[in-house]
Formats: C-alpha cells, sequence, structure tokens
C-alpha cells in the first residue's frame, strides 16, 4: 500500500488549498480512510475521515470548513480546506485502515509521507 500526499503550500489567512491523496495497493473507496495533521510541538490529530459508504466525522476545529470525499476514478482522498486560519499549520497526512469510522490514529494502518499546509500573511 502506497499514500502520496499533494497540493500543499502557502495560503494567506482565508484562503482555500485542496489536498489530493493518491493511493495504490488498497482500494479507497472500500476503506476507512482520512486526513490527519501536525503541528510542530503537537500531537498527530484527526482532522477529518470518510467510509466506504460516505459517512464522514469531522474535528470540531474544522467543521464547515473542510470537506473531504473520494475520487473513485483515480482512487484518491481529497481535502477541500477552505476558511483557512494560521492555527491550521500542519503537516498533512492521509491514512487508510479497515478498522472505523474514527478520529483516532491508531484504527489506521497504512499513512503518507505527509504535505507541508502553512497559513500566513
Amino acid at each position: 500500500v502506497q499514500l502520496v500526499e499533494s497540493g500543499g503550500g502557502l495560503v494567506q489567512p482565508g484562503g482555500s488549498l485542496r489536498l489530493s491523496c493518491a493511493a495504490s495497493g488498497v482500494t479507497i473507496s472500500r476503506a476507512y480512510s482520512g486526513w490527519f495533521r501536525q503541528a510542530p510541538g503537537k500531537e498527530r490529530e484527526g482532522v477529518a475521515v470518510i467510509d466506504s459508504d460516505g459517512w464522514t466525522r469531522y474535528s470540531d476545529s474544522v467543521k464547515g470548513r473542510f470537506t473531504i470525499s473520494q475520487d473513485n476514478a483515480k482512487n484518491a482522498l481529497i481535502l477541500q480546506m477552505n476558511s483557512l486560519e494560521p492555527e491550521d499549520t500542519a503537516i498533512y497526512y492521509c491514512a487508510t485502515g479497515w478498522l472505523a469510522l474514527s478520529l483516532a490514529r491508531s484504527s489506521y494502518d497504512y499513512w503518507g509521507q505527509g504535505t507541508q499546509v502553512t497559513v500566513s500573511s
């Protein structure tokens, strides 16, 4: 299984970014998949997760601003991030597994290498 994130970068507060996670060796739409992030000096935290039926869960800090989805044609996981805030600055990781629709890191078996998102003026 290989997961490769892309789409990170530098954006001003209030701006938007779209992250993508290309998967191989696993069908994203058949597993639990999600986005996590880790800011300097902080624990890695769950941001948004999705299951094979399209059910989603979001952390309170991003609810209403971020949207997770699956691109089945490309076997990719997407995170649309709007109204970005400096507090959203972190390395963003995608992950997949078969345990549960959970925001806990322990529920996921495979991880990408991460993509940096920096929100700053």
